[in-house]
This record gives C-alpha cells, sequence and structure tokens, in this order.
C-alpha cells in the first residue's frame, strides 16, 4: 500500500501551532508490529492540550496527534493480530510520543494493542475511550479498596466530563446511590438521565475546603477535577472512604493536610490509564463491554465530527463546554 492518506498533522514554528488535515504516506509512520486501518477515534483533554503551544504534550513535531484509536488490523508481524481484527489501541506513547488515532492508517506495537472484546463494535469502543476506560479502572479501584453500594453515597465530579458521565452510569447500574457534582446547571437532566440521584454545585462541595474535616458526606468519590475540588472531597469522606483521582482541569496542585488521612483513614487512589498494566487493561475492557457497560451508549456523544473538523472542535475541551464524549470518524470519504 503506497497511496497516500490523510491525517490531521500538528506543527509548530517558534510559538506558533498549525493544525492541518494533510497526505501522508506509511513511510511517514513510525515503527510498529501492526499496521491499523483507523476507523474511529475520540477527543479527550490530553489531546486538546495537545493543539496548543504550551500544552506541554507533544514534544516532537510535526506530529499526528489522538490518544485514541480502534479499527481493523491490515498487516501485523506479531503472531497474536492477524488480518481483519478489530483492536483498540489506547494510551502509552499514542498521540503523545508516538503517532496517534488522528490518521487513517496508525502503525503501533503489538504490545499496546487490545482484541476488541465480544460485545463491542469500534465505534462503541471509541465513543468509551479513554475517558470510559479512565472511569471503569477507578470503579475497579474502589471495589479492590472494599466499597460497595451499602457503604453509602458516592460521588463523582466534573460529573458532565468524559470520565464523570462514565462513572455516574456505571456506578447507577452497579446499584450505587450517586450524587454528582457540576458547574454546569443547564445540564441537570443530562446527569439524571445518566443515573445521577442528586446533584450538587461546585460552589457547595468546594465549601467543605474551609474546614480541615468536614461533614461526612461520601463513602467514596470519583475525582476527575483535582485542585481546590479534589481536597474538599476528601475532608468530606466518611471513616475508612476512598477517593479515585485521575484528573487536573481544576489543577496539579492538591491543598490538604494529614487529617483525612490520619483520623479517618481515607484513601486517596491514583488512577494512571497510560501505563496500567495489560492484565488489568484486558480485565477492564472486558468489564466495559459487559457488566460495565452503559446502556444507550450514543447518549454519551455530545456530537460526532470528522479529522478536518478538528481544529474547531479541540478547543472545546479547554474551554469547558464538552459534555460527554465527542467522536471522531477518521475514514474521509472517497
Amino acid at each position: 500500500m503506497n497511496e497516500p492518506f490523510h491525517a490531521l498533522v500538528i506543527d509548530k514554528q517558534a510559538d506558533e501551532v498549525s493544525l492541518q488535515l494533510r497526505q501522508v504516506t506509511l513511510q511517514d509512520l513510525p515503527e510498529g508490529e501492526v499496521l491499523i486501518r483507523t476507523e474511529y477515534s475520540s477527543v479527550n483533554y490530553k489531546d486538546s492540550l495537545a493543539s496548543i503551544a504550551d500544552g506541554n504534550i507533544v514534544t516532537t513535531y510535526p506530529f499526528i496527534p489522538g490518544i485514541d484509536l480502534a479499527g481493523v488490523v491490515v498487516t501485523s508481524s506479531d503472531v497474536r493480530f492477524q488480518p481483519g481484527d478489530e483492536v483498540i489501541a489506547t494510551s502509552y506513547g499514542i498521540g503523545v510520543s508516538h503517532f496517534g488515532g488522528y490518521s487513517e492508517y496508525a502503525r503501533i506495537p503489538a504490545e499496546w494493542i487490545v482484541p476488541l472484546p465480544e460485545g463491542l463494535t469500534v465505534r462503541e469502543a471509541m465513543i468509551i475511550g479513554t475517558a470510559g476506560f479512565t472511569a471503569a479502572l477507578s470503579v475497579q479501584r474502589l471495589e479492590d479498596n472494599g466499597i460497595t453500594p451499602g457503604k453509602g453515597k458516592l460521588l463523582v465530579t466534573g460529573a458532565t466530563g468524559g470520565v464523570g458521565s462514565f462513572a455516574i452510569s456505571i456506578l447507577s447500574s452497579l446499584g450505587y446511590e450517586v450524587e454528582a457534582s457540576t458547574g454546569k446547571a443547564a445540564e441537570h437532566d443530562y446527569l439524571r438521565n445518566l443515573g445521577a440521584a442528586a446533584i450538587i454545585s461546585r460552589e457547595e462541595l468546594s465549601a467543605g475546603k474551609s474546614k480541615t474535616l468536614g461533614k461526612k458526606r461520601w463513602a467514596a468519590a470519583v475525582d476527575s477535577v483535582g485542585g481546590d475540588t479534589l481536597a474538599a472531597v476528601l475532608s468530606q469522606l466518611h471513616y475508612g472512604g476512598s477517593a479515585a483521582a485521575s484528573g487536573l482541569t481544576a489543577g496539579t496542585k492538591l491543598s490538604t493536610t494529614v487529617f483525612p488521612f490520619i483520623l479517618r483513614g481515607v484513601n486517596l487512589l491514583g488512577i494512571d490509564s497510560v501505563d496500567c498494566p495489560m492484565e488489568t487493561r484486558l480485565k477492564t475492557w472486558n468489564r466495559l463491554a459487559a457488566d460495565f457497560k452503559p446502556a444507550r451508549l450514543e447518549r454519551f456523544v455530545q456530537q460526532e465530527v470528522a479529522l478536518h473538523q478538528l481544529p474547531d472542535v479541540l478547543p472545546i475541551l479547554l474551554r469547558g463546554e464538552a459534555r460527554g464524549r465527542i467522536l471522531v470518524r477518521v475514514q474521509q470519504p472517497n
């Protein structure tokens, strides 16, 4: 296959970043054992950061971003994958140091690839993507730390984002009473439809940070926000409660005290979707195709876009205007 194909290429000259749909060839792709015809990708916060000059995601230019992709194997030198296999590739260096999913073809190392689980289509896998995968990892970590529906209410912060939306859906389907925190008053119906039993304003939640230890409100939390929001959550967890933390949209600094940890035995669980072991990755994707699979996945899709629309769409997450997921249809019409 020597014909050129389309990819979204980010380039940087001095302090200026450009995003353009270009024609590239297989010779432009990095090394990897498996060549994939990319069917779908998605938009994540890290992808939006990669598109700006000071995003601190991409270091080498020109570059093809996109931390998620799903598609069909074209060729493979690894016996684990055969032409025609449907696969998922997320995390590791994809879209950060290794050309990513905003390309009609991607060459990916075999050890980074997950076979598409039975019960999912490649489109559904990218509606879920890294956001849904991170939410599922968070739920599993809470389960591993003894959190069950009988322990009490759970809080989900950043509730309208990808991680938050999927966390609400997964937890509510498992029988948890979920409260959702958001600063978007117009999205309350969306959150209730996902399974949120109650909605807490961002201001109400943050008020808990003013106390070293606040009122015990939640048995556990899934936090994709970080910063002062996470500090407020930690101060209001039950004895032995856990917070699964995966985000930083409110900042990277955590201003708290040791009291939640030494007086209430609270657990702060770091959730890493990038380098988690393949055994965990396979388990999580299989659960996302089975007991974790949200009903009516289409309701998570804020919009579906083509590659050429991404320069206008990527800033949406940076402006805090995303709800659920933005799906990317990668193959271009002939």
